[in-house]
Formats: C-alpha cells, sequence, structure tokens
C-alpha cells in the first residue's frame, strides 16, 4: 500500500469581487444602525448609551470600508 502526503496548497486570492462584497456589508451595516434606532425607543437610558457607542463603532467601520472600496476600485482599473 503506498500512502501519499497531500499537499495542502492556498486558494488563490480572488479579489475580482471585493468591491460588491465590501458594499454589501456596507449596506447591512447601514441597516444594522437603521434597526438600533428603532430599538432605542423602548430602551432603558443604560441600553440607549450602549446603542449610540455601538452605533458609532459602526459609523467609522462603514468610513473604512468605504475607503477600502475606494482602494480595490482602483486597484482594478
Amino acid at each position: 500500500m503506498k500512502v501519499t502526503k497531500q499537499q495542502n496548497q492556498p486558494n488563490p486570492d480572488d479579489r475580482s469581487d471585493n468591491v460588491e462584497k465590501l458594499q454589501h456589508k456596507v449596506q447591512d451595516t447601514i441597516e444594522n444602525i437603521e434597526e438600533a434606532h428603532e430599538t432605542m425607543q423602548f430602551a432603558s437610558s443604560e441600553e440607549k448609551e450602549k446603542i449610540i457607542e455601538k452605533n458609532r463603532r459602526r459609523e467609522e467601520a462603514i468610513s473604512g470600508m468605504r475607503e477600502e472600496i475606494k482602494d480595490e476600485a482602483r486597484d482594478q482599473q
């Protein structure tokens, strides 16, 4: 019986759809912010503070994703 050792090969780096994926992430994050605003109506003051802070981080993430979209779009040209 012959035992062969499988070689692990990395998957090729396919970045062709990165812009589209990032745009979906931005949209999902915006929807999360909107849902959080709706939730605030029923939240305690402590929960509201947590939601506000989380939405601030979401806004920062969106900004970073938009910069990454610009970089990816520029690299694809």
